[in-house]
């Protein structure tokens, strides 16, 4: 068993990881705690929405993969925006947008709107869409990966759906 001064130890180390990427809080200004996550039958409900082949993804699949995404992006509600923006909303919002995120000037001189298909292009190169991007990410080369992070976005980064 770690000793209570060890645990400090990561969960200092942890937020000052978080601060280096540029986590400053929420960056709707609010301290209200964010909604709860999307329930699984909510978040089936979501991807359910998603144009094929985009509607076959596993969100918890999706979940893992995302992990390496987490280092710069949030996808609650009122999440800051860190290295990369906060992704909730993505869906349906033009590129480049997203308040209190200084994007490239080649991102948004595009004027196109996030949806499936263009996550995807985005996610699998970024600088093969965007060569001046300031997104580092090198992409993902596994199209079952990028439905299933594409499906987890859906669900993490969308009010749940109407009833």
């Amino acid at each position: 068993m770690r000793s209570p001064v060890v645990i400090l130890g990561v969960a200092s180390a942890a937020g000052l990881a978080l601060a280096g990427c540029g986590q400053s809080g929420s960056s709707s200004g609010s301290s209200a705690p964010p909604p709860p996550p999307n329930t699984p039958a909510q978040m089936k409900a979501l991807v359910a929405t998603l144009p094929a082949p985009y509607d076959t993804g596993d969100p918890e699949a999706g979940k893992a993969v995302f992990t390496q995404c987490a280092a710069c992006h949030t996808t609650v509600e009122g999440g800051a925006n860190m290295t990369g923006p906060n992704l909730w909303g993505v869906f349906g919002r033009k590129a480049g947008t997203q308040d209190d995120y200084a994007y490239s000037d080649a991102l948004k001189a595009e004027g196109w709107t996030w949806d499936a298909a263009r996550i995807d292009q985005w996610i699998t190169n970024p600088r093969a869409v965007i060569p001046s991007t300031k997104m580092t990410f090198a992409g993902l080369a596994d199209p079952k990966a990028r439905r299933d992070v594409i499906a987890y976005l859906k669900g993490a980064t969308s009010p749940p759906p109407e009833s």
